[in-house]
């Protein structure tokens, strides 16, 4: 039996995103969006490819995430997508793919395995659209932050730091450190909120 999910552990935020709640989707989205933008950054030429492919990688990502069981890590899943989602991209405009074919290896039961990680329907243009617009306002909120604020989240949710590594990198107490990523995320969840609600109920 598997332990339960911690609050703010990634596998948490995809059980709440997969019940409903999509503000949980955007703090996914905060966490990951520069580790996936540098990793596919490393494998397609055309740098003005990268921010369309990396959209496209989280609009992929959030339709099929009902099929993530937990079994890998979840950067490890969205990193397997962002390698397909790039390779696809390339090919489609029948450019020499630059990924290395190790990249799309897999066991047939590895749920990373690109065949398992496609999701099964195709985007549609609302569900670009929704993902470009999440994608800004999450930047946008970001912006809006103060520095004091701006720095806690972006070493928590982008650089994987832990609490006690933040108070040790802004010399202060941890506590200061919860209460600063705390309201960080509720600054950001407000600013997400008219959005998502506009999307409920419309697939992506």
């Amino acid at each position: 039996m598997q332990p339960l999910p911690t609050p703010d552990t990634d596998m948490d935020l995809v059980q709440r995103t997969v019940a409903g709640d999509q503000r949980a989707y955007g703090l996914l989205v905060l966490k990951y969006q520069r580790r996936i933008q540098r990793l596919i950054g490393r494998m397609v030429r055309d740098v003005d490819l990268v921010e369309d492919i990396a959209q496209e990688t989280f609009i992929r990502a959030y339709r099929a995430l009902h099929q993530f069981r937990g079994d890998a890590q979840f950067y490890t899943w969205l990193y397997r997508i962002a390698v397909n989602t790039a390779k696809k991209a390339l090919l489609e405009l029948k450019r020499d793919p630059t990924v290395a074919e190790s990249f799309m290896a897999g066991d047939d039961d590895d749920e990373t395995s690109w065949r398992k990680s496609e999701p099964i329907s195709e985007e549609t243009p609302e569900s670009v659209l929704a993902a470009k617009e999440i994608a800004a306002v999450v930047n946008r909120a970001m912006g809006e932050l103060s520095e004091d604020l701006r720095r806690a989240v972006t070493l928590r949710e982008i650089e994987g730091l832990s609490y006690e590594e933040i108070a040790v990198a802004l010399d202060c107490p941890i506590g200061t450190v919860r209460s600063r990523i705390f309201r960080a995320r509720e600054s950001i969840s407000a600013k997400l909120k008219p959005l998502l609600e506009h999307q409920t109920g419309k697939r992506w």
